[in-house]
C-alpha cells in the first residue's frame, strides 16, 4: 500500500459507498477490467485516457465543442447526454491532480482526483470518497452508456408543477395574510399600550378603545410606509412573537446565536404578514422562499465573521483601480465592471433597504459595518452634494457610459427629495455630455439608460406613492426631450407568493409612470422547486413585469443552505423556462414593449396569447461571478471527495466587458453543495426526487444571449473606441483593440 501516502487516502470508505461502487463496476465491465489491470493509481489513470480518447474520436461533435475557445449557443443545444459524458470524462482526465483553493473551506487547498479515488476504492476500500461522489460517477458513467435516458418533460407537465405555486393574489392567500395582519397589528398595538414601544407619530389619543386603535392602524397607518420601517422587527424574540410564537427551539436558539454575533434583523411588519404560521390546505410550503429569506441558516451564523467578498470590486483600495481595471471616484459610493454602465450608491438612507436577505451579496459589507439600519446615521450629509456632483463628473467625462444604475441597498428608500435631487443631477450631466458632443470629433456615448434597482415593490410597497409617481413622470418627460430613451425600475421578486394586491398596485402605479419593471431573481433551494420559477415568471406577467435574470446563488459556505446547484439553473433553463421561449416574430413584439409602458399588462397577454406561451422567457440563467461578470458559460472540471462539482466559467462572450477580460482567464468555482445533498434538500420540502432525474447530466452550460428588449439604442453618430477611467497594462489595450 505504497500508494496510499496521506491521511484521507487511508480513510476507509462508507458500505454505501461501497454498494454504489459495485453498482458503478457491474454496469460498466471495461472499468472494471481497466482497475483489474491497473497495478498503480498512474496506470489506471493512462489507461483511462487512452479509453477517453478513443470516444472523442468517435464523437467528433464533443470534441469540436471541447475545443472551441467560445462555445456558441446552437452548439450546445445539439449536444447529446452522452456527448456532455465525454466532455466532462474528458475534463476530469485533464485536470486530474489539480489543486484548487476552496473558499468554502476559507482558502483550504484541495486535489481533484475522481480517477484516483475509483482506483483506491477498487483496490484498498479506502480513498475518503463519500457516497455523494460515488453517486454522481454512478450517474456519468449511466449517461455515458445511454442506460438513463432523461425524458425531458412535456408542457402540461410544466404547467402543473407551476399549478403546486400559489400566487399571494390567490383569494385563500389573500385571505390568509389577512388574518396575519390583524394578528401583527393586535401585537403592535398591545406593545405601544403597554409602553414597551414609544414612538410619537404614532400614538394613540386619550380615550381610544381597542376597535379604534385597530382601525386606525389598519386603515391608515398600515399604507404609511415610515410606520412599517419604524416598527419593524429587529430581535429574534419578537420576531418569534409576532409569528404567534410559532418558531421551534432549534429554530430560536440559531435566531439568538445570531443575534450575538451582530447580525442585524430587520423585517417590516407589511412583510412579515407574508409567512404563514402554519402550513394546510394550498398553503403548504408555499411561503418557504419567503421564509428562508428571513430565517438564517446555521451555515450564515457559523460564517458570520469569516465571511469572504464574493465581488472582487468590494475589495477595492483608494486610489487603485478595482478587479475590472476601472478608476472610480468613490470606493464606497461607485461600483463599476462593464465599461457601459456604473452603479452609484447615494450616500442617503438609500443605502440601506427595506428589510435584510439572509443570502444578501451584501452581508460581507453587514459585517464589516458598511451596511446596517440606523436610518439616522444614514441621512444625507452636507457634503453629500458635493460628492453627487464629483460622481456625475465622473459619468459626463467617460467616454463609454451610458446606462446609470442608482441602487444601494435601495433607491428607492431615498426620501422624496433625496430622490429628487440625484434625478436631477443625472438629468443636468446629462445634458452638459450631450452639449460637449457637439464640440467633439470623437463622440463620448451619452446617457442612454436610467435605471433604479429596488426590492420595495416587494418589502414595502407602501412606498410607491402618489408624489414618488410624480417625481419618476416628471423626470421620464424632460429626460426624453435629451435623449435618454430607458427607464427602468430593476427588482427583485423571490416567489409568486410576494406578489400581493398592494405590490401589484405598486407595479401599476410604476407602470403609469412610463417606467418599465423587469425582475432579478435569485434561485435559492426553496426557489428553485420544478415549476416555481415558470410560475414567478408568469405571475409577474399577469401585473406587467418582465424576468430579466435568473441568478444562481453567489457567496460561499455561507449561503450553503439555499444554495441551488449550478445544474439545477441549466435543468430549470433547459426542460422548464424553454416553454416560454422568444423566437422569430416574436422577438420584435417583445422588444417593442418598452416603446408602450403604459400598455405593458395588455401586450404582455396579446403576445402570450399570440404565439401559446404560458409566460415571457426574457431573461437569462446565470451566476455573477466575481471579477468576471454575469455567465452561465461552464464546464464541470473536477469533483471532490465530497461530491462537490468543481466548475470552471468562462465569461459572457456576448458582451462587452472591461479589456482586463482578455487577461483574467477562467474562474474556478468550488459549490457548496452535492447533486445528492441539493436533492435531499428538496424531498425535505416536499418534494418528488424522481422529478428531477436528469439534474445529474447537467455538466455544461453556455451563456444564452440577451434579449434584444435590454440591449442598448443605437446613437446616430459612431462613438469613440477610446477607453477612458482604465488602468490596464498598454499592451494589454492595444491587443485587444
Amino acid at each position: 500500500m505504497n500508494e496510499i501516502l496521506n491521511k484521507p487516502d487511508r480513510i476507509s470508505i462508507s458500505p454505501k459507498s461501497q454498494i454504489i461502487l459495485n453498482k458503478i463496476l457491474d454496469e460498466n465491465p471495461l472499468l472494471r477490467n481497466l482497475l483489474e489491470i491497473s497495478e498503480t493509481e498512474s496506470i489506471f489513470l493512462y489507461k483511462m485516457r487512452q479509453f477517453i480518447e478513443k470516444l472523442m474520436i468517435e464523437f467528433p461533435f464533443a470534441t469540436d465543442f471541447y475545443r472551441e475557445a467560445e462555445p456558441s449557443r446552437s452548439t450546445f443545444e445539439k449536444l447529446t447526454n452522452k456527448e456532455i459524458a465525454i466532455i466532462r470524462l474528458k475534463d476530469y482526465s485533464e485536470n486530474e491532480t489539480r489543486t484548487f483553493t476552496d473558499l468554502n473551506l476559507h482558502g483550504k487547498k484541495l486535489v481533484s482526483n475522481p480517477f484516483r479515488n475509483l482506483w483506491l476504492a477498487f483496490k484498498y476500500g479506502r480513498g475518503g470518497a463519500s457516497e455523494y461522489y460515488f453517486e454522481d460517477m454512478l450517474h456519468l458513467f449511466r449517461q455515458l452508456n445511454d442506460s438513463e435516458i432523461s425524458r425531458k418533460p412535456a408542457k402540461e407537465e410544466v404547467e402543473n408543477w407551476m399549478d403546486r405555486h400559489p400566487s399571494g393574489l390567490d383569494e385563500d392567500i389573500v385571505r390568509v395574510r389577512e388574518k396575519n395582519r390583524e394578528r401583527i397589528i393586535k401585537i403592535i398595538i398591545k406593545k405601544i399600550d403597554s409602553g414597551e414601544i414609544h414612538n410619537a407619530k404614532y400614538s394613540f389619543g386619550p380615550g381610544m378603545n381597542q376597535d379604534e386603535k385597530f382601525d386606525l392602524v389598519l386603515n391608515e397607518w398600515w399604507y404609511d410606509r415610515w410606520f412599517h420601517l419604524r416598527f419593524a422587527v429587529r430581535s429574534a424574540k419578537v420576531l418569534n412573537e409576532m409569528l404567534d410564537n410559532s418558531l421551534n427551539n432549534d429554530t430560536m436558539e440559531l435566531l439568538y446565536e445570531a443575534e450575538n454575533k451582530g447580525i442585524p434583523f430587520f423585517v417590516n411588519p407589511y412583510y412579515l404578514s407574508l409567512l404563514n404560521i402554519a402550513n394546510y390546505g394550498n398553503s403548504i410550503g408555499a411561503d418557504l422562499a419567503i421564509r428562508d429569506y428571513i430565517i438564517y441558516s446555521q451555515d450564515l451564523v457559523s460564517e458570520y465573521g469569516n465571511i469572504s467578498a464574493w465581488e472582487m470590486e468590494d475589495l477595492v483600495e483608494k486610489g487603485k483601480p478595482n478587479a475590472a481595471g476601472w478608476i472610480l471616484p468613490s470606493n464606497q459610493s461607485m461600483h463599476r465592471r462593464y465599461p457601459e454602465v456604473a452603479i452609484l450608491i447615494p450616500d442617503t438612507i438609500g443605502r440601506a433597504c427595506g428589510g435584510l436577505c439572509s443570502s444578501c451579496q451584501r452581508m460581507y459589507d453587514f459585517q464589516r459595518g458598511n451596511l446596517n439600519f440606523n436610518f439616522d446615521k444614514l441621512k444625507p450629509k452636507e457634503t453629500w452634494e458635493h460628492k453627487l456632483t464629483r460622481l456625475m463628473e465622473y459619468y459626463e467625462h467617460d467616454s463609454q457610459l451610458r446606462d446609470v444604475l442608482i441602487t444601494g441597498g435601495d433607491a428607492l428608500m431615498s426620501q422624496n427629495i433625496s430622490l429628487t435631487k440625484i434625478l436631477n443631477a443625472v438629468y443636468d450631466m446629462a445634458v452638459r455630455k450631450k452639449l460637449a458632443n457637439l464640440e467633439r470629433d470623437d463622440k463620448y456615448a451619452e446617457i442612454l439608460r436610467v435605471r433604479l434597482g429596488t426590492r420595495l415593490p416587494v418589502y414595502l410597497p407602501q412606498r410607491i406613492n402618489d408624489k414618488l409617481i410624480e417625481i419618476l413622470s416628471e423626470f421620464r418627460e424632460k429626460a426624453l426631450k435629451i435623449g435618454i430613451k430607458q427607464f427602468i425600475i430593476q427588482t427583485h421578486f423571490e416567489t409568486a407568493m410576494e406578489v400581493t394586491p398592494d405590490a401589484h398596485r405598486a407595479i401599476r402605479k410604476l407602470i403609469s409612470a412610463g417606467w418599465i419593471v423587469t425582475n432579478q431573481f435569485v434561485m435559492t433551494a426553496s426557489a428553485s422547486r420544478r415549476g416555481h420559477t415558470a410560475k414567478l415568471r408568469k405571475v409577474l406577467n399577469d401585473i406587467g413585469v418582465l424576468a430579466y435574470y435568473t441568478f444562481t446563488v453567489k457567496g460561499y459556505r455561507e449561503n450553503r443552505q439555499n444554495f441551488a446547484t449550478n445544474a439545477r439553473a441549466v435543468q430549470e433553463q433547459m426542460e422548464e423556462k424553454v416553454f416560454g421561449d422568444i423566437e422569430g416574430n416574436s422577438i420584435d413584439e417583445v422588444s417593442a414593449l418598452p416603446t408602450e409602458p403604459q400598455n405593458m399588462v395588455e401586450n404582455i397577454n396579446r403576445i402570450r396569447e399570440k404565439y401559446r406561451l404560458p409566460f415571457l422567457a426574457t431573461d437569462r440563467n446565470v451566476l455573477n461571478l466575481p471579477g468576471v461578470g454575469k455567465s452561465l458559460t461552464f464546464r464541470v472540471i473536477g469533483i471532490t471527495r465530497s461530491g462537490r462539482r468543481i466548475i470552471e466559467f468562462d465569461h459572457d462572450s456576448t458582451r462587452w466587458h472591461s479589456p482586463i477580460i482578455e487577461n483574467m482567464g477562467k474562474i474556478v468555482i468550488v459549490e457548496s453543495k452535492s447533486i445528492r445533498e441539493y436533492l435531499n434538500q428538496l424531498e425535505e420540502m416536499g418534494e418528488d426526487e424522481s422529478e428531477y432525474g436528469s439534474i445529474w447530466n447537467y455538466s455544461v452550460g453556455v451563456t444564452e444571449a440577451r434579449m434584444p428588449i435590454y440591449e442598448y439604442p443605437e446613437y446616430n453618430f459612431q462613438v469613440t473606441n477610446e477607453i477612458t477611467n482604465l488602468d490596464i497594462p498598454k499592451e494589454l489595450l492595444q491587443a485587444v483593440s
